[in-house]
Protein backbone atom coordinates (compact mmCIF):
# COMPACT_ATOMS: atom_id res chain seq x y z
CA UNK A 1 0.00 0.00 0.00
CA UNK A 2 1.21 3.41 -0.61
CA UNK A 3 0.77 5.69 2.11
CA UNK A 4 1.04 9.84 2.83
CA UNK A 5 0.77 11.67 6.08
CA UNK A 6 -1.75 14.19 7.20
CA UNK A 7 -2.10 16.27 9.97
CA UNK A 8 -5.63 16.34 11.40
CA UNK A 9 -8.04 16.91 13.75
CA UNK A 10 -10.76 14.45 14.95
CA UNK A 11 -12.76 15.92 16.93
CA UNK A 12 -14.08 19.92 17.28
CA UNK A 13 -11.77 21.72 18.75
CA UNK A 14 -8.97 19.16 18.83
CA UNK A 15 -4.81 19.02 18.22
CA UNK A 16 -3.74 17.75 15.88
CA UNK A 17 -1.76 14.40 15.21
CA UNK A 18 -0.09 13.06 12.61
CA UNK A 19 -1.50 9.79 10.31
CA UNK A 20 -0.79 8.15 7.69
CA UNK A 21 -3.51 7.49 4.82
CA UNK A 22 -3.71 5.79 1.42
CA UNK A 23 -2.82 7.61 -1.75
CA UNK A 24 -6.01 8.19 -3.58
CA UNK A 25 -6.93 8.10 -6.69
CA UNK A 26 -8.07 11.04 -8.45
CA UNK A 27 -11.69 10.88 -9.93
CA UNK A 28 -12.97 12.80 -12.85
CA UNK A 29 -12.12 16.16 -13.54
CA UNK A 30 -9.84 16.03 -10.52
CA UNK A 31 -6.04 15.87 -9.98
CA UNK A 32 -3.57 14.58 -7.30
CA UNK A 33 -1.30 17.50 -5.99
CA UNK A 34 1.81 16.80 -3.90
CA UNK A 35 2.08 19.51 -1.72
CA UNK A 36 4.96 21.81 -1.28
CA UNK A 37 3.91 23.71 0.89
CA UNK A 38 0.75 25.27 2.89
CA UNK A 39 0.45 28.36 4.83
CA UNK A 40 -1.91 28.37 7.88
CA UNK A 41 -4.74 30.78 7.97
CA UNK A 42 -6.62 32.06 10.68
CA UNK A 43 -9.62 30.79 8.74
CA UNK A 44 -8.92 27.26 9.42
CA UNK A 45 -9.97 27.91 13.10
CA UNK A 46 -13.84 28.04 11.72
CA UNK A 47 -13.22 24.13 10.29
CA UNK A 48 -10.87 22.70 13.22
CA UNK A 49 -13.71 24.40 15.75
CA UNK A 50 -16.40 23.55 13.79
CA UNK A 51 -17.59 26.82 13.32
CA UNK A 52 -19.58 26.65 10.20
CA UNK A 53 -22.33 23.86 9.42
CA UNK A 54 -21.40 21.00 7.66
CA UNK A 55 -17.67 19.88 8.76
CA UNK A 56 -17.01 16.45 9.00
CA UNK A 57 -14.44 14.72 11.47
CA UNK A 58 -11.61 14.06 11.44
CA UNK A 59 -10.70 17.49 9.62
CA UNK A 60 -7.67 18.10 7.46
CA UNK A 61 -7.49 21.91 7.22
CA UNK A 62 -5.31 24.47 4.81
CA UNK A 63 -6.41 26.20 1.89
CA UNK A 64 -3.12 27.95 1.15
CA UNK A 65 -1.61 25.18 -0.93
CA UNK A 66 1.24 25.35 -3.62
CA UNK A 67 2.51 22.00 -4.77
CA UNK A 68 3.08 20.42 -8.14
CA UNK A 69 0.49 17.79 -9.68
CA UNK A 70 1.36 14.29 -9.78
CA UNK A 71 -1.60 12.47 -11.49
CA UNK A 72 -4.99 13.52 -13.49
CA UNK A 73 -8.53 12.05 -13.35
CA UNK A 74 -10.25 11.87 -16.18
CA UNK A 75 -11.00 14.72 -18.52
CA UNK A 76 -8.41 16.51 -16.93
CA UNK A 77 -5.67 17.09 -19.89
CA UNK A 78 -8.00 18.38 -22.00
CA UNK A 79 -7.99 21.30 -19.99
CA UNK A 80 -4.54 21.83 -20.72
CA UNK A 81 -3.19 20.64 -17.32
CA UNK A 82 -0.25 18.17 -17.29
CA UNK A 83 1.77 16.21 -14.23
CA UNK A 84 4.25 18.08 -13.11
CA UNK A 85 2.69 21.75 -13.70
CA UNK A 86 2.89 23.98 -10.89
CA UNK A 87 0.50 24.99 -9.26
CA UNK A 88 -1.87 26.67 -6.27
CA UNK A 89 -5.13 25.99 -4.55
CA UNK A 90 -6.57 28.75 -2.38
CA UNK A 91 -9.98 29.52 -0.03
CA UNK A 92 -11.42 28.93 -3.87
CA UNK A 93 -11.51 25.26 -3.95
CA UNK A 94 -13.77 24.72 -6.47
CA UNK A 95 -17.48 25.51 -7.74
CA UNK A 96 -20.92 23.99 -8.36
CA UNK A 97 -20.98 25.21 -12.21
CA UNK A 98 -25.00 24.97 -11.70
CA UNK A 99 -26.04 27.44 -9.37
CA UNK A 100 -27.31 30.83 -9.88
CA UNK A 101 -24.04 32.63 -9.47
CA UNK A 102 -22.24 29.95 -11.24
CA UNK A 103 -23.75 30.60 -14.08
CA UNK A 104 -23.54 34.50 -14.02
CA UNK A 105 -20.29 33.80 -14.26
CA UNK A 106 -19.47 34.92 -10.39
CA UNK A 107 -17.52 31.94 -8.97
CA UNK A 108 -16.28 33.07 -5.70
CA UNK A 109 -19.96 33.49 -4.26
CA UNK A 110 -20.80 29.83 -5.24
CA UNK A 111 -23.54 28.53 -3.24
CA UNK A 112 -22.35 25.62 -2.76
CA UNK A 113 -18.26 26.92 -2.68
CA UNK A 114 -15.75 23.53 -2.51
CA UNK A 115 -13.54 25.49 0.29
CA UNK A 116 -10.24 22.80 1.15
CA UNK A 117 -10.30 21.97 4.83
CA UNK A 118 -14.50 22.23 4.49
CA UNK A 119 -15.68 20.09 1.54
CA UNK A 120 -12.66 18.15 1.05
CA UNK A 121 -8.96 17.20 2.85
CA UNK A 122 -6.98 20.57 2.70
CA UNK A 123 -3.45 21.17 2.31
CA UNK A 124 -2.16 20.28 5.51
CA UNK A 125 -0.26 17.29 4.57
CA UNK A 126 1.66 15.74 1.91
CA UNK A 127 -0.93 15.07 -0.76
CA UNK A 128 -4.36 16.48 -1.27
CA UNK A 129 -6.89 15.83 -4.21
CA UNK A 130 -8.78 19.13 -5.95
CA UNK A 131 -11.14 19.68 -8.36
CA UNK A 132 -9.37 21.00 -11.81
CA UNK A 133 -11.16 24.24 -11.91
CA UNK A 134 -9.90 25.14 -8.53
CA UNK A 135 -6.06 25.55 -10.27
CA UNK A 136 -3.91 28.30 -10.20
CA UNK A 137 -0.82 28.01 -12.59
CA UNK A 138 2.20 29.33 -10.08
CA UNK A 139 4.40 31.51 -12.21
CA UNK A 140 8.39 31.32 -12.63
CA UNK A 141 10.07 32.89 -9.81
CA UNK A 142 7.45 32.72 -6.96
CA UNK A 143 8.53 29.73 -4.46
CA UNK A 144 6.03 27.63 -3.49
CA UNK A 145 6.26 28.71 0.23
CA UNK A 146 5.49 32.21 -0.88
CA UNK A 147 2.92 30.84 -3.41
CA UNK A 148 0.71 29.16 -0.55
CA UNK A 149 -0.37 32.22 0.89
CA UNK A 150 -0.77 33.99 -2.31
CA UNK A 151 -3.71 31.75 -3.18
CA UNK A 152 -5.55 33.28 -0.01
CA UNK A 153 -4.03 36.24 1.89
CA UNK A 154 -3.06 37.55 -1.38
CA UNK A 155 -5.88 37.21 -3.47
CA UNK A 156 -7.93 38.22 -0.61
CA UNK A 157 -5.99 41.71 -0.27
CA UNK A 158 -4.78 42.10 -4.06
CA UNK A 159 -8.27 41.21 -5.28
CA UNK A 160 -10.22 43.70 -2.44
CA UNK A 161 -7.56 46.35 -3.75
CA UNK A 162 -8.35 46.03 -7.23
CA UNK A 163 -11.95 45.48 -7.24
CA UNK A 164 -12.46 48.77 -4.84
CA UNK A 165 -13.44 52.42 -6.13
CA UNK A 166 -9.64 53.82 -5.79
CA UNK A 167 -7.68 54.42 -8.00
CA UNK A 168 -3.38 55.37 -8.51
CA UNK A 169 -3.09 58.63 -6.65
CA UNK A 170 -6.01 58.21 -4.25
CA UNK A 171 -5.26 58.20 -0.55
CA UNK A 172 -5.77 54.28 0.62
CA UNK A 173 -5.53 53.14 4.25
CA UNK A 174 -4.99 49.55 5.25
CA UNK A 175 -6.08 48.62 8.83
CA UNK A 176 -3.56 45.99 9.92
CA UNK A 177 -0.07 45.09 9.68
CA UNK A 178 -0.67 41.06 10.23
CA UNK A 179 -0.70 38.09 7.42
CA UNK A 180 -3.42 40.32 5.35
CA UNK A 181 -2.69 43.90 6.04
CA UNK A 182 1.69 43.45 5.98
CA UNK A 183 0.88 42.12 1.77
CA UNK A 184 -2.17 44.74 1.31
CA UNK A 185 0.31 47.78 1.95
CA UNK A 186 2.73 46.09 -0.63
CA UNK A 187 -0.21 46.10 -2.87
CA UNK A 188 -1.23 49.49 -2.51
CA UNK A 189 1.97 51.04 -3.06
CA UNK A 190 2.32 48.98 -6.06
CA UNK A 191 -0.99 49.90 -7.51
CA UNK A 192 -0.16 53.96 -7.08
CA UNK A 193 -1.78 54.81 -4.04
CA UNK A 194 -0.91 57.33 -1.60
CA UNK A 195 -0.95 54.71 1.51
CA UNK A 196 -1.47 55.10 5.15
CA UNK A 197 -0.45 52.07 7.33
CA UNK A 198 -3.12 51.58 10.66
CA UNK A 199 -1.99 49.61 13.94
CA UNK A 200 -1.41 49.59 17.13
CA UNK A 201 1.64 51.24 18.88
CA UNK A 202 4.44 53.76 17.78
CA UNK A 203 6.86 50.77 16.83
CA UNK A 204 5.16 49.22 13.94
CA UNK A 205 5.51 52.50 11.95
CA UNK A 206 9.37 51.84 11.33
CA UNK A 207 7.60 48.28 9.46
CA UNK A 208 4.77 49.86 7.63
CA UNK A 209 7.45 52.71 6.29
CA UNK A 210 9.37 49.33 5.12
CA UNK A 211 6.85 47.87 3.56
CA UNK A 212 6.00 51.32 1.53
CA UNK A 213 3.45 53.21 3.11
CA UNK A 214 3.92 56.94 2.80
CA UNK A 215 1.87 57.21 6.38
CA UNK A 216 1.41 55.45 9.67
CA UNK A 217 -1.37 56.08 12.01
CA UNK A 218 -1.03 54.40 15.50
CA UNK A 219 -4.15 54.01 16.65
CA UNK A 220 -3.35 53.75 20.16
CA UNK A 221 -1.80 57.88 19.66
CA UNK A 222 -5.13 59.25 21.57
CA UNK A 223 -5.88 60.39 18.11
CA UNK A 224 -9.09 59.14 17.10
CA UNK A 225 -8.28 57.27 13.81
CA UNK A 226 -10.67 58.71 11.95
CA UNK A 227 -9.45 62.23 13.18
CA UNK A 228 -6.07 61.35 11.58
CA UNK A 229 -7.31 59.83 8.17
CA UNK A 230 -9.42 63.43 7.82
CA UNK A 231 -6.32 65.26 7.97
CA UNK A 232 -4.53 63.67 5.38
CA UNK A 233 -7.68 64.32 3.60
CA UNK A 234 -10.01 61.16 3.96
CA UNK A 235 -9.50 57.91 2.40
CA UNK A 236 -10.96 56.71 -0.38
CA UNK A 237 -10.54 53.84 0.50
CA UNK A 238 -9.84 51.73 3.75
CA UNK A 239 -8.92 48.32 3.20
CA UNK A 240 -9.91 46.42 7.03
CA UNK A 241 -7.47 43.47 7.26
CA UNK A 242 -7.89 43.24 11.11
CA UNK A 243 -10.23 41.04 12.24
CA UNK A 244 -11.69 43.39 14.81
CA UNK A 245 -15.07 45.26 13.98
CA UNK A 246 -14.41 47.96 16.74
CA UNK A 247 -11.15 48.78 15.17
CA UNK A 248 -13.11 49.08 11.81
CA UNK A 249 -15.89 50.66 12.96
CA UNK A 250 -13.32 53.28 13.98
CA UNK A 251 -12.27 54.21 10.33
CA UNK A 252 -15.51 54.65 9.02
CA UNK A 253 -15.40 58.76 10.19
CA UNK A 254 -11.99 58.67 7.77
CA UNK A 255 -13.57 58.04 4.78
CA UNK A 256 -13.80 61.03 2.05
CA UNK A 257 -17.19 61.64 0.74
CA UNK A 258 -18.01 58.37 -1.48
CA UNK A 259 -15.48 56.35 -0.01
CA UNK A 260 -15.53 52.85 0.91
CA UNK A 261 -14.87 50.40 3.67
CA UNK A 262 -13.94 47.03 2.22
CA UNK A 263 -14.18 44.27 4.62
CA UNK A 264 -11.63 41.41 4.53
CA UNK A 265 -10.65 40.85 8.33
CA UNK A 266 -13.46 38.61 9.85
CA UNK A 267 -15.07 39.11 13.01
CA UNK A 268 -18.16 37.80 14.29
CA UNK A 269 -19.07 41.11 16.01
CA UNK A 270 -21.46 43.62 14.78
CA UNK A 271 -19.85 46.85 13.25
CA UNK A 272 -20.98 50.00 15.58
CA UNK A 273 -21.75 52.11 12.30
CA UNK A 274 -25.52 54.03 12.17
CA UNK A 275 -26.71 54.99 8.72
CA UNK A 276 -26.03 58.56 9.00
CA UNK A 277 -22.43 57.66 9.17
CA UNK A 278 -22.95 56.23 5.42
CA UNK A 279 -25.51 58.57 4.56
CA UNK A 280 -23.83 62.09 4.83
CA UNK A 281 -20.89 61.30 3.39
CA UNK A 282 -22.65 58.64 0.49
CA UNK A 283 -20.50 56.29 2.10
CA UNK A 284 -20.14 52.47 0.92
CA UNK A 285 -19.60 49.44 3.18
CA UNK A 286 -19.06 45.83 1.27
CA UNK A 287 -17.30 42.19 2.04
CA UNK A 288 -14.99 41.37 -0.11
CA UNK A 289 -14.28 37.60 -0.73
CA UNK A 290 -11.08 35.51 -1.80
CA UNK A 291 -11.26 35.42 -5.45
CA UNK A 292 -11.15 32.31 -8.30
CA UNK A 293 -8.43 30.49 -9.28
CA UNK A 294 -7.89 33.33 -12.47
CA UNK A 295 -7.62 35.54 -9.54
CA UNK A 296 -5.00 33.92 -7.36
CA UNK A 297 -2.94 33.82 -10.86
CA UNK A 298 -3.13 37.53 -11.71
CA UNK A 299 -2.44 38.10 -7.75
CA UNK A 300 0.89 36.00 -7.95
CA UNK A 301 1.80 37.33 -11.55
CA UNK A 302 1.11 40.89 -9.96
CA UNK A 303 3.31 39.97 -6.90
CA UNK A 304 6.29 38.92 -9.23
CA UNK A 305 6.61 41.58 -11.75
CA UNK A 306 6.42 43.85 -8.38
CA UNK A 307 8.92 42.23 -6.16
CA UNK A 308 5.66 41.36 -3.82
CA UNK A 309 6.15 38.62 -1.29
CA UNK A 310 4.57 37.41 1.96
CA UNK A 311 6.63 37.72 5.21
CA UNK A 312 6.81 33.44 5.82
CA UNK A 313 8.27 31.11 8.90
CA UNK A 314 8.22 27.77 7.49
CA UNK A 315 7.44 24.69 9.92
CA UNK A 316 7.64 21.04 9.31
CA UNK A 317 4.23 19.16 9.26
CA UNK A 318 5.14 17.25 11.99
CA UNK A 319 4.59 20.19 13.51
CA UNK A 320 1.07 21.53 12.41
CA UNK A 321 0.19 21.78 16.04
CA UNK A 322 2.53 24.18 17.42
CA UNK A 323 2.24 26.50 14.39
CA UNK A 324 -1.73 26.77 14.44
CA UNK A 325 -1.18 27.78 17.58
CA UNK A 326 1.27 30.21 17.19
CA UNK A 327 -1.20 31.47 14.46
CA UNK A 328 -4.01 31.57 17.26
CA UNK A 329 -1.63 33.81 19.32
CA UNK A 330 -0.92 36.01 17.07
CA UNK A 331 2.55 35.40 17.47
CA UNK A 332 2.96 34.50 13.63
CA UNK A 333 5.18 36.70 11.22
CA UNK A 334 3.68 36.87 9.44
CA UNK A 335 2.19 33.46 7.89
CA UNK A 336 2.93 30.33 9.51
CA UNK A 337 3.81 27.81 6.33
CA UNK A 338 3.64 23.96 6.46
CA UNK A 339 6.70 22.37 4.49
CA UNK A 340 6.22 17.97 3.97
CA UNK A 341 9.57 17.41 5.02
Amino acid sequence: MSAYRVAQVTEPGGTFELVEREVPRPGPGHVRIAVEACGVCHSDAMFVNAGVPGVSFPVVPGHEIAGRIEELGDGVADRGWQVGDRVAVGWFGGSCGHCRSCRRGDFIVCEALKVPGWAYDGGFGEKVVAPADALARIPDGLDASDAGPMACAGVTTYNGLRRSSARPGDLVAVLGLGGLGHLGVQYAVAMGFETVGIARGPEKAEFAEQLGAHHYVDSTSGTPVAEALQALGGAKVVLATAGNSAAITATVDGLAPRGELVAIGADPEPLGISPVQLLMGARVVRGHPSGTSQDVEDSMAFSVLHGIRPMTEKVPLDRAGEAYQKMLAGKARFRMVLTPS
